[in-house]
């Protein structure tokens, strides 16, 4: 696991860009067991430890009907991640991948996603297992697992011509 500000012999980083505003706002904050990323696991699990979603106000009511779902979505901004590296070498044995092909924490925008399993809501709080992120992680967005939807129409044509020319 990559230490914070470590870079090994086979990873790049490039200088970070002026920052644009995107608009991004948190709307709660989840809490974990985990107060480091040498403690967090690197997948979070189905009988892993019950977490806590806090969705703050006014957001708190985009949480009426979520209970109708078994599983969700959880978005959420690693923060205390780093932000600039390309290549990353995460088993450290000078093989490297870009960043866009691993999942791991370090990120341009630092967007962690986990498939929870919701075990209970008390008031504006989801009681969920699954999540791997640190304790204070600023939650980004919940939407049902899409697994769980079947699609609302028949393909069109040109549904599957997309991306040729």
């Amino acid at each position: 696991m990559v230490r914070e500000d470590e870079i090994r012999p086979a990873e790049r980083a490039v200088e970070w860009p002026d920052a644009t505003d995107a608009g991004l706002i948190f709307v709660g904050r989840i809490r974990t067991p985990w107060l480091t990323r040498m403690t967090c696991p690197r997948q979070g699990r189905a009988d892993g430890p019950v977490c806590r979603i806090e969705v703050f106000e006014p957001w708190d009511q985009c949480l009426h009907g979520v209970s109708d779902f078994a599983r969700l979505e959880v978005l959420y901004w690693l923060h205390r991640s780093r932000r600039d590296l390309t290549l990353q070498s995460p088993a450290n044995n000078g093989l490297t991948r870009g960043t866009f092909a691993l999942r791991e924490p370090v990120r341009p925008n630092p967007i962690g996603t986990s498939i929870v399993h919701l075990i209970g809501i008390e008031g504006s709080t989801l009681l969920v297992r699954g999540l791997d992120c640190l304790d204070d992680t600023p939650l980004v967005d919940i939407k049902p697992d899409r697994t769980l939807f079947i699609p609302l129409a028949p393909p069109t044509p040109g549904d599957a011509d997309i991306g040729e020319p």
